[in-house]
């Protein structure tokens, strides 16, 4: 198996629309959740979202603008980014040999919403031509595959809030086993459609607005939390083998070290201690690490009740006494949940914190819950401690929990 570098980075977030500016507000405690302002906000119970501040116009022509939705929009902008930041010479690369690799939950949520609105509310047949092509779940794989002459596999994993995690971990596995010579990873998810926000409000996953400061009511880890805001944006990262990044003066942002990958069988939404634990300790045993080799773990923190009490009992059923010296951040509390991206972006900022030798905050822990004990870095970024090798969480509905290994550049 060959050491894969990651050589390049896009962020389209809400925490911003590259990688710099996401590592400056995710270090100074910004958070990008606010009152949802759109016209069907009145009817959502708490109109909570974290949204990205994007202008679409300025990215792409009409013409192709027209057969876009906006998660794809998202997509191709992170993977530009992405491949600036790596600076490779694609024409040097086999395109045979280069793939795309995409993760989204809920894949053109709002083409689609658009459609059923159209078709059953305006009770008109005049649907949209481009439909099809802007809604179906791999569009945004495609499109990126077009743009760079990708001519190796082009897939698309939907395993809901773990989407991402799979595709960076499957395209880790094509470069680590020679398969392929560079690839693109990531996700995208839009979901803040009017159908998408109700239909998530109907599970009661989703939380309730926080009375003092709406920017604060996603809590992973508290006492007091209420549940997950949504959130939209993409994530990239450029994968290729070590060497290969090495003799081509490459700046290299890190090493993908694992990826483990486990289906969680008790429930098809109630997550289960053992079925987290097993994919830990299946990420550990792929990148040849015992567990006394993390350092920080990005936990899926998603503020739910049911998830974050089981995230802690499962760090603590791998990991032992050790549990309790292990810093835990959950970042969803600045970025919202980004559902299938998610995992995209918190490597991304697993990354960056390794980068810069610090461990992220998990925001808004003011009342602290005797089942979920551990350090949390509760507030405030952390430096002054050893971050070297991470491990970065993402559990999913369906039961498809994913967990990638990725160590700083050495």
């Amino acid at each position: 198996m060959r050491r894969v570098a990651v050589t390049g980075m896009g962020v389209v977030s809400p925490l911003g629309c590259s990688v710099a500016e996401v590592y400056g507000n995710a270090a100074s405690g910004y958070f990008g959740i606010h009152r949802l302002k759109a016209p069907f906000s009145q009817r959502l119970n708490a109109p909570l979202a974290a949204t990205v501040d994007f202008d679409a116009a300025a990215h792409f022509e009409p013409p192709k603008l027209r057969m876009l939705d906006r998660s794809s929009q998202f997509a191709l902008v992170a993977a530009r980014q992405a491949f600036a930041d790596a600076h490779c010479d694609r024409d040097a690369v086999d395109p045979s040999r280069a793939g795309t690799f995409v993760g989204t939950g809920m894949g053109g949520s709002q083409s689609n919403d658009d459609g059923y609105q159209t078709l059953y509310g305006e009770a008109s047949d005049r649907i949209k031509p481009f439909t099809i092509l802007m809604g179906m779940h791999n569009a945004s794989a495609a499109w990126i595959a077009v743009e760079h002459n990708f001519r190796g596999p082009s897939l698309t994993y939907s395993t809901a809030c773990s989407s991402s995690a799979v595709a960076i971990g499957e395209a880790w596995l094509r470069i680590a086993s020679s398969s392929l010579d560079l690839a693109i990873a990531g996700g995208t998810e839009a979901p803040l459609s009017f159908g998408s926000l109700k239909a998530w409000e109907a599970l009661h996953t989703l939380a309730t607005v926080d009375r003092d400061d709406p920017a604060r009511s996603c809590k992973p880890f508290s006492k007091d939390r209420s549940g997950m805001v949504l959130g939209e944006g993409a994530a990239m990262v450029v994968l290729e083998p070590w060497d290969s990044a090495v003799a081509r003066g490459a700046t290299i942002h890190g090493e993908v070290l694992g990826y483990g990958v486990t289906t969680d069988i008790g429930h098809i939404t109630r997550p289960s201690v053992e079925g987290q634990a097993q994919a830990m300790r299946a990420a550990l045993q792929s990148a040849a690490l015992e567990a006394c080799a993390i350092d920080p773990i990005n936990a899926h923190g998603t503020g739910t009740p049911a998830n974050d009490g089981v995230e802690t009992a499962a760090i603590k059923l791998v990991f032992g006494d050790r549990a309790y010296a292990i810093p835990v951040s959950a970042t969803k509390a600045m970025h919202g949940h980004l559902l299938g991206a998610t995992a995209a972006l918190e490597c991304v900022l697993s990354l960056l914190a390794m980068q810069h030798g610090v461990v992220l905050p998990t925001l808004h822990l003011q009342t602290p819950d005797p089942e979920c004990d551990l350090d949390y870095v509760p507030n405030a970024i952390r430096t002054n401690t050893t971050v070297k090798t991470m491990l970065s969480n993402s559990f999913a509905f369906g039961g498809t929990n994913a967990v990638l290994v990725v160590r700083a550049a050495s």
